[in-house]
């Protein structure tokens, strides 16, 4: 197992976060590795947007379905998409990819909170002002790990194939 593979294996959601700030060079640098993600025609459709205020992060925390510890985050980013990009949801959904596993290398938590598709989508974009040309892709609340709870993950074998499916 190389440094990237054990990044990736050892990152999980993370729900519990201690209220210390989360380091700006760490912000800057995971924002960094979601830009670098592979895109569609090079068409970059991501708008990704980095909440702190307390109030804010209250009110989006409301207005999901799943999200409600985005309240007690020091952070989440907000990803968007060009909504007109015909690949906009695989190229957010690629960044936002990146996007945590650039956070988890800096030992920061994160929990991938869904939006696309959401009933709170648009409510969210309009409470942020986001231009109405992008609709919300993912949430992304992030801070130091206060708990880490490791869910079980399925069997590599089970959840693979080789040249062609067999019924076993």
């Amino acid at each position: 197992m190389n440094v990237i593979t054990a990044v990736i294996k050892g990152r999980h959601s993370i729900r519990k976060f201690k209220q210390a700030p989360v380091d700006e060079a760490f912000i800057h640098d995971a924002i960094e590795c979601a830009v670098h993600a592979p895109t569609a025609m090079n068409l970059q459709p991501w708008l990704i947007g980095v909440v702190r205020d307390k109030v804010m992060l209250g009110k989006i925390a409301e207005l999901t379905d799943h999200g409600k510890f985005i309240s007690q985050a020091p952070l989440c980013f907000t990803v968007f998409g060009e909504r007109t990009a015909k690949y906009y949801l695989e190229d957010c959904c690629a960044a936002t990819e990146n996007l945590i596993l650039g956070l988890h290398s800096y030992g920061v938590g994160s929990c991938w909170v869904a939006g696309d598709k959401k009933e709170y989508a648009e409510d969210i974009r309009k409470l942020l002002d986001v231009p109405e040309k992008y609709t919300l892709v993912s949430l992304v609340p992030a801070g130091l790990p206060d708990d880490v709870a490791l869910a079980t993950k399925k069997e590599t074998k089970k959840l693979v194939f080789f040249d062609q499916f067999k019924k076993e």
